[in-house]
């Protein structure tokens, strides 16, 4: 109970298949805004080796049963439901801080970064349990042996430790990729926010909709718990550096080489292109965007602007314009409608945030704001964990050393001058690797110089104009399809990047075996495999059609008479179809030369099965090359061969691929591509 007498939520962890208290009371977790009790929280004598044990011998199978695509429309189906449900959710971010447009970030970003990654993963990823990476190796000359990268599953459980300024988009994020690449996940989140991670993964395992053992979550302090991983488990950490590189390096993880994953803090930096003058819009988004970014949750978030630098001639100017924008930031309780900046996540968070703000003011002045003192528009100073924005100026930051490695996790930036954009990027670098960088600019010449020198120690860079002041995600907006890490300081780790993030919870191999066997391994046919050749494959519906079902066609001739016909009908006429003196002096023709594409036209002729049937549209080709001139007289003929069988989960139709050799007179490939059809699932569609 607290002082009121109110009985405070008591969390529970759920492992091994039950939701479970720690042992004691719980320790005390505080709302963020008000200073009062608002839940209790402990793990003590939770069996947490039992918890890995159930994830690897319970959920992994279950996950690795399903295909790709049926664990990606289990994802949507889950996002779709919380979907639903996230206004509870936004009722328990207030305790956190954030107001709740700093929510919408953290709940609706969250929710929809898992429904980016169902999507991705069924447009991107094929329908299968084996998934095969780049193309066959060949490594024998008769085509009697080859070789295949394929990705399976990880057979561990990817533990996720996560921060306490995004408890649901930090989560999502995180378990999206591992449950698509089919492995179980144990989340940790911080103790201080971990009321709302709990509340979210109550939501999603009361619907149902995951196998059992796929997801755990343990509230409060990890224990024991990796000192239990093993070989194919995974351990992804958000959070300090320090703390970060103390869980590297711990016995059992490096004893069994678990891949380990840290996101890191980061001194992230805005630069103001040289061409960008006060009065221009890009100097006036720079403001925007630097001010947004440094009261956004109370500036704590991983990807908030901490170092500021300018042209040394627009300095002053940045300083009078961003103080402007900052001391006119109503602070407040984060469910007052006039607040735009609520609390720091913690009143010990805001201590820790002051003295970091005394080191850095032994390098830099403070020019707007302070340490001492906030003015609100609502809640109480004393019990709320508030701080008013601080914008430092270093003079120095060529030798200055805290500005470049010190990190207040709050309302605080420090802006320096820059002389050239070797100067800018020099500083930027200083940071020793960041998540995330951003310049602002117009000119092509300076976008290309410093963005240049920024990517080798960003994970991202952002380039704003007034081009894309409307359509821009901004500076801190870590996106489902992008690279979401950084080198050095900020971990060296890389999260998300859409579909790459996926195959980190994957092992990748190299098979060797004969064509044959290596297409019954990765469910895709290569040349040398088995052939069928009883009925025109088009006939066929998903239900009957086998990769390897392939036609040979008979063969065509290409005349004189059907190159400058297709030359007119289409309007290319190219000098090598159409001249012969011409094509004679060029290095690659002997003489006058078929269009690539009246080759890729008949070939369609040649093969395509007119009268309806399950072959229901051609939405594409892939790979297309021309191997060799095809001159008048050459006589065509196509082999193609089912290569790859992916029904879609949801339809009537699947997509098959099909494998398209091109070949003249002599046996000389001519063109080599894959054609891309939907096929019916049965046919007539719809029957039994």
């Amino acid at each position: 109970m607290d002082g009121t007498g109110t009985v405070q939520r008591r969390l529970e962890s759920y492992v091994g298949g039950t939701w479970r208290r720690g042992d004691g009371d719980g320790r005390p977790v505080l709302n963020a805004a008000t200073g009062e009790m608002h839940a209790l929280i402990g793990t003590e004598g939770l069996d947490f080796k039992g918890a890995l044990e159930w994830g690897r011998e319970v959920g992994g199978p279950a996950l690795r049963a399903m295909t790709i695509h049926e664990r990606a429309l289990m994802l949507k189906a889950v996002g779709l439901k919380l979907m639903e449900l996230k206004e509870e959710f936004y009722l328990e971010n207030f305790a956190t801080g954030a107001t709740r447009k700093d929510g919408w970030i953290d709940i609706d970003g969250g929710i929809g970064t898992l429904l980016t990654f169902a999507s991705k993963a069924r447009r991107e990823l094929p329908n299968t349990k084996v998934l095969s990476e780049g193309p066959v190796e060949l490594l024998s000359r008769d085509n009697s042996f080859a070789a295949q990268h394929i990705l399976m599953p990880l057979q561990g459980v990817a533990v996720h430790i996560n921060a306490f300024n995004f408890p649901v988009w930090g989560m999502l994020e995180k378990i999206a990729p591992t449950l698509i690449a089919g492995m179980p996940c144990l989340v940790k989140p911080a103790s201080q926010t971990a009321y709302l991670t709990e509340l979210v993964v109550r939501r999603i395992l009361e619907t149902g909709i995951l196998p059992a053992g796929a997801l755990q979550i343990v509230t409060g302090s990890a224990g024991d718990l990796l000192e239990h991983v093993i070989e194919q488990d995974v351990v992804t950490f958000t959070g300090s550096a320090s703390t970060g590189q103390k869980l590297k390096s711990g016995p059992a993880i490096l004893k069994n080489s678990v891949r380990f994953t840290m996101e890191a803090d980061s001194l992230n930096a805005s630069i103001l292109g040289i061409d960008a003058a006060p009065g221009t819009e890009e100097f006036d988004l720079f403001v925007k965007e630097v001010s947004r970014e440094m009261t956004v949750k109370a500036g704590q978030k991983c990807t908030a602007i901490r170092r500021i630098i300018v042209p040394r001639e627009n300095e002053s100017a940045v300083v009078e314009a961003l103080s402007a924008r900052l001391t006119s930031t109503p602070i407040g309780l984060p469910d007052n409608e006039n607040t735009r900046m609520g609390a720091l996540v913690s009143l010990k968070d805001r201590d820790d945030v002051k003295s970091k703000v005394s080191v850095l003011a032994e390098e830099a002045e403070i020019v707007s704001g302070s340490i001492d003192a906030v003015d609100l528009v609502s809640g109480d100073a004393d019990r709320g964990a508030f701080m008013s924005p601080v914008l430092l100026r270093c003079a120095n930051p060529t030798s200055a050393e805290a500005v470049h490695s010190v990190e207040a996790f709050g309302p605080v930036a420090t802006v320096m001058a820059y002389d050239g954009n070797d100067e800018a990027v020099f500083l930027a670098q200083k940071g020793r690797g960041s998540l995330v960088s951003s310049l602002f600019t117009n000119d092509g010449n300076v976008a290309r110089d410093i963005v240049t020198g920024l990517a080798p120690f960003h994970g991202r860079v952002l380039v704003g104009n007034h081009r894309s002041a409307k359509s821009s995600t901004g500076h801190g907006s870590p996106l489902a399809p992008l690279v979401h890490g950084g080198p050095g300081r900020a971990g060296g780790g890389e999260e998300m990047g859409g579909m790459r993030g996926v195959k980190h919870f994957m092992q990748r191999t190299a098979v060797q075996a004969t064509p044959e066997l290596l297409s019954a391994i990765t469910g895709q046919w290569m040349d040398g495999a088995g052939v069928r050749t009883d009925v025109h494959p088009f006939r066929k519906s998903l239900a009957e059609l086998k990769i390897g079902d392939q036609i040979v066609t008979r063969a065509r001739k290409v005349t004189k008479e059907d190159v400058e016909h297709f030359a007119e009908f289409t309007g290319d006429t190219f000098y090598a179809h159409m001249d012969s003196e011409a094509a004679r002096a060029n290095p690659f023709f002997e003489d006058r030369v078929a269009h690539g594409y009246l080759i890729a036209s008949f070939a369609a002729g040649l093969f395509v099965d007119p009268d309806p049937g399950p072959v229901l549209a051609n939405y594409g080709v892939d790979n297309l090359r021309f191997l060799t001139p095809v001159y008048f007289g050459d006589a065509l003929k196509v082999r193609l061969t089912c290569k790859e069988i992916n029904p879609r989960e949801n339809a009537e139709h699947g997509e098959v691929r099909w494998d398209c050799q091109v070949t003249n007179q002599s046996d000389e490939v001519v063109a080599q591509y894959d054609v891309l059809t939907m096929v019916a699932k049965e046919w007539p569609v719809g029957a039994s």
